[in-house]
C-alpha cells in the first residue's frame, strides 16, 4: 500500500511566463514529483502568468508564491504585484534568479520609497537603476556563495558555505543593499567578492531569494535545500488554514 500523506495538500503559485525554452520552467515540475515522493508533499501547483498575477486577489488563497526565472517578464508591474502579495500577506515566498531581482525591486519601491527605482532590463534608460548588468555574466557558470550564521539561509542550508548554479546577466546594484538594509530587508548571502547573491525578511514567516537558481542544482531528482524549505512552509500555511497539525 502506498504510504499515507503525512501533510495537508498546499496550492502553489508558480507566477512567470511558462516557457519550454526556460530549463528552469522544465525542472520544476520534476521538483515538485520528487518532494512528493521523498516527503509526502502534495503540492497542487497553478501556473500564473505575469500579465494575470496583476489582477487583484490573482493570488488569493494559494499557500505559498515562487516567482520563477524568465525575465524580461511579460508583465514588470505583474511580477512586482506577486511579490508584494506574498510580502504584505505573510504568504511563504521563493525568488530565484528574475525573481530575486525584482525582490528587491519590489521592496525598493514599496517599502524604501524609491519609486522610481528601475531594472535596466527592462528601462536602461532610468535614472534610479537598482538591478544593472553584473561586471561578468553569470549565464551557466557555478559560484561559491558565503552564507551568514543565523540567517534563515544558513538554517535552510545547513552550511555557512555552498557552491550554486547561476544563469543571469543582471544583480543588485551594489551601492543599494544599504538601503534596503536601512528598512528591514537582511542580505544573507554574497559572493566572494561581496556582491549579494540572497536575500530574505527576517519578520517574515519565509521569505528568501536567490539569485543563483536552486531548481539547477544537480540532476532534478532531489530538490535543493531552499526549494524544500519553501515547501515545507506552504505545508505548514496550509494546515494553519485547514486546521490540522503537521505530524
Amino acid at each position: 500500500m502506498p504510504e499515507p500523506q503525512k501533510f495537508p495538500t498546499a496550492r502553489i503559485a508558480l507566477v512567470g511566463d511558462r516557457s519550454p525554452s526556460v530549463r528552469s520552467h522544465t525542472r520544476i515540475p520534476g521538483l515538485l514529483e520528487a518532494l512528493a515522493r521523498r516527503d509526502q508533499l502534495i503540492l497542487d501547483a497553478y501556473w500564473i502568468p505575469t500579465p494575470d498575477a496583476e489582477s487583484p486577489g490573482a493570488l488569493d488563497g494559494f499557500d505559498a508564491v515562487w516567482l520563477v526565472p524568465g525575465s524580461p517578464y511579460r508583465s514588470e508591474e505583474g511580477a512586482l504585484a506577486a511579490v508584494r502579495t506574498a510580502r504584505e500577506q505573510g504568504i511563504p515566498f521563493l525568488g530565484t534568479c528574475a525573481g530575486f531581482q525584482h525582490a528587491l525591486l519590489e521592496f525598493a519601491r514599496n517599502v524604501c520609497g524609491r519609486s522610481g527605482a528601475a531594472h535596466a532590463e527592462n528601462r536602461p534608460e532610468a535614472e534610479d537603476l537598482l538591478i544593472v548588468p553584473l561586471a561578468c555574466s553569470l549565464v551557466g557558470h557555478e559560484g561559491a556563495v558565503e552564507v551568514g550564521p543565523g540567517s534563515l539561509a544558513e538554517r535552510v542550508l545547513g552550511a555557512e558555505r555552498t557552491v550554486e548554479r547561476y544563469h543571469c546577466a543582471y544583480g543588485a546594484d551594489p551601492a543599494c543593499p544599504d538601503v534596503l538594509r536601512t528598512h528591514g530587508m537582511h542580505f544573507s548571502g554574497v559572493d566572494e567578492a561581496g556582491d549579494v547573491r540572497i536575500a530574505e525578511l527576517p519578520d517574515h514567516p519565509f521569505f528568501l531569494a536567490t539569485l543563483f537558481q536552486p531548481e539547477l542544482a544537480g540532476d532534478g531528482r532531489r530538490p535543493h535545500p531552499i526549494i524544500r524549505a519553501w515547501a515545507f512552509a506552504s505545508a505548514e500555511r496550509a494546515a494553519r488554514r485547514s486546521g490540522a497539525a503537521l505530524r
